[in-house]
């Protein structure tokens, strides 16, 4: 009887007008090839957030996948940037 863990990225999602990007990942226990269990979590990227200053700050991706940097890269455009900033900006106004 071999047990065995995986854990894997399964789905990949860029969600909204911020371009938010979704990660889940499955957790999946075999037994002997056989899948006995498989449970998830999953956690969000936002492109940046604003300094004590309110400078934009990049979402620092150089611990992520290389799937996920392409896709991050691909979708973090200068204006997507530009947009996340002044959203925060804007939540902070009163």
């Amino acid at each position: 009887m071999a047990l065995t863990k995986e854990i894997i990225e399964d789905k990949i999602e860029v969600v909204g007008d911020l371009r938010h990007v979704q990660i889940r990942k499955a957790t999946v226990v075999k037994e002997d090839g056989k899948e006995l269990s498989r449970s998830f979590m999953r956690r969000v990227l936002e492109a940046g957030k604003l300094d004590g200053s309110d400078n934009f700050v990049d979402t620092d991706t150089s611990s992520e996948s290389a799937e996920v940097k392409a896709i991050t890269s691909g979708v973090w455009t200068q204006a997507v940037k530009d947009k996340v900033k002044a959203h925060l900006i804007a939540l902070k106004t009163p």
